[in-house]
C-alpha cells in the first residue's frame, strides 16, 4: 500500500515541478526580451544628448538673427525637450528595473516581466521618434 501511493506521489511532484519548470523558463525568456529592447537604444544615449545640444545650439542662433523665425526657433526647441524626454525616459525605466526576482511568484514575476516589456517598448520608441526627428531637422 504504501508503494502504490509512493508511485503515485512521485509521478505527481515530477509533473509539478515540470509545469513550474516552464513558467521559470517562459519568465527568463521574457526578461531577455525586455532586457534585449533596452540594449537596442542604450548605445544611442549619448546621441540623444548630442543631438539635443546641436538643437539648442540651432535654436539660440535663429533667435540670434534678424529677423526671428520664431516658429523655427519653436521648433528646434521642442526637438531639444523631445530629445531629453527620451533620455530620461530611459534612465529613468533603469533606475526602477528590478533585475532580481526577489519573493515574487512566478505569475507575478511574469506580470512584472510583461508591464515592464510595454514600458520599455515605450521608451524604445519614443527615443527612435526623437532620433528621427533629430535626423530631418538638424541634415
Amino acid at each position: 500500500m504504501k508503494r502504490t501511493i509512493l508511485f503515485l506521489i512521485f509521478p505527481l511532484l515530477l509533473i509539478l515541478n515540470a509545469c513550474g519548470s516552464s513558467s521559470s523558463k517562459e519568465n527568463e525568456k521574457l526578461r531577455a526580451e525586455v532586457i534585449a529592447v533596452h540594449d537596442e537604444v542604450m548605445p544611442k544615449m549619448g546621441q540623444l544628448q548630442s543631438l539635443q545640444r546641436k538643437a539648442i545650439e540651432k535654436a539660440e542662433e535663429m533667435q540670434a538673427q534678424e529677423p526671428v523665425d520664431s516658429s523655427a526657433v519653436e521648433e528646434y526647441k521642442a526637438l531639444a525637450y523631445d530629445l531629453n524626454i527620451a533620455y530620461e525616459a530611459m534612465f529613468d525605466w533603469m533606475h526602477q528595473y528590478e533585475p532580481e526576482d526577489g519573493e515574487m511568484s512566478e505569475e507575478e514575476l511574469k506580470k512584472y516581466l510583461d508591464g515592464q516589456m510595454v514600458l520599455i517598448t515605450e521608451v524604445n520608441q519614443d527615443v527612435k521618434a526623437a532620433l528621427a526627428k533629430a535626423d530631418e531637422l538638424l541634415k
